[in-house]
């Protein structure tokens, strides 16, 4: 009898990151896929990207609507309260024998507190980093204290993991499960993303995503200024710019964005969703990629694309000497991208390491879930 393997996804982002291992799940004889999708794929405002799960060939099991037409921590509360109350629903009908969470979403947090009630053992991705910009930070290592398995992206993540009070036999280093994409995904060119995108894109250009910081003083219309402020300085590239995520503060972003593609519409490009291959694709050929998401520290060195990190959501976490860290102030980010550009950060014939594994992640993963032998009493692991 084949295991039920539940994946979770709330976001364009971590769907792209999953999709090789939701693919694996489904394609595997001695697994059956569910795939439970909510968030801001549920969204029009945000691109309703579940349509991309489907058109990828899967089917979803479950749709659960949490997300509330809010900009505050309140209504960020509130959606975690629904989410609770449908993935109970959801879970209990599907009786899941693992659920799968990738990272540090409020989203993740509700459906990870449901199934450690209901009983149903994690496998949990990406833990034991540190983004000190962001309540993200909390939620990820509140959702590895509730998961039963453990999947890190590096050693150092590993021994975090551990300290928390997991026990060793139940960590594994696997890597980043985004670089599967690597090795395993055909990517397009220039004049095909141009034509997918229907916007005349030239190079040299670079990808823009900035999301809210939702710890510290960094507001997000001001900081989200101070970035098109910097892109100014360089006429000479153009700018696909994807909208930000659905945190408390990201809806204040999405009308300065749309205008300044209005007023720049033969350089500027604005879209809520890239899609993982388009997305990938159009990193692989930017000349740099500039914001504050995770994939600029954590997939974007392996393309040898120089990334500009702004401010301080990504705080703590490991990179490469590609990434260029600067504050989220207009002088600084230009002279981040004179240096990213320059590539002042590399010597001649360097070749950048990315410290997040080589692309081998999903494998490691389905072993993780094969060999799983659930104990709902997990005793605390002390270090000696």
């Amino acid at each position: 009898m084949s295991k039920k393997i539940a994946v979770f996804t709330g976001t364009r982002a971590e769907y792209g990151l999953l999709y090789w291992l939701i693919k694996d799940i489904h394609d595997d004889p001695e697994l059956t896929l569910q795939l439970l999708v909510s968030g801001m794929h549920l969204s029009p405002e945000f691109g309703n990207t579940y349509k991309q799960i489907e058109d990828d060939g899967f089917n979803i099991d479950e749709k659960i609507e949490i997300l509330l037409s809010s900009d505050t921590a309140v209504g960020t509360a509130k959606s975690m309260g629904l989410g609770v109350l449908g993935f109970t629903d959801a879970l209990s009908r599907l009786k899941p024998d693992a659920l799968v969470i990738l990272g540090d979403r409020f989203e993740a947090l509700a459906a990870a507190q449901t199934a450690m009630i209901l009983r149903i053992p994690i496998l949990h991705l990406h833990g034991g980093e540190i983004t000190e910009g962001a309540y993200d930070d909390a939620i990820r290592h509140a959702i590895s204290k509730l998961s039963y398995l453990h999947g890190t992206s590096t050693e150092e993540y590993r021994q975090r993991v551990i300290q928390l009070g997991e026990s060793p036999s139940r960590v594994k280093n696997i890597g980043a499960i985004g670089l599967d994409h690597l090795k395993r995904s055909d990517f397009m060119t220039v004049d095909e993303i141009a034509e997918s995108l229907q916007f005349d894109l030239k190079s040299p250009y670079f990808l823009v995503t900035y999301h809210p910081v939702t710890l510290g003083e960094e507001p997000p219309e001001e900081s989200f200024n101070a970035i098109l402020s910097a892109l100014d300085a360089y006429p000479d590239h153009q700018v696909i710019l994807t909208y930000p995520n659905a945190d408390d503060g990201g809806r204040k972003i999405i009308p300065i964005l749309e205008h300044y593609a209005q007023a720049n519409s033969e350089r500027v490009f604005a879209i809520p969703s890239l899609g993982q291959q388009r997305y990938l694709s159009t990193v692989k050929h930017a000349s740099a990629v500039i914001g504050n998401s995770s994939s600029g520290i954590i997939e974007v060195p392996s393309f040898d694309v120089p990334t500009v990190n702004i401010g301080v959501r990504q705080k703590g976490r490991l990179a490469a000497k590609s990434v260029l860290h600067c504050s989220a102030q207009a002088p600084s980010i230009e002279r981040a991208i004179k240096a990213a550009l320059s590539r002042e950060y590399q010597t001649e014939d360097e070749i950048i390491s990315n410290p997040y594994g080589a692309g081998n992640a999903s494998k490691q993963a389905i072993q993780m879930l094969k060999e799983l032998d659930f104990q709902p009493s997990k005793p605390f692991y002390d270090l000696k």
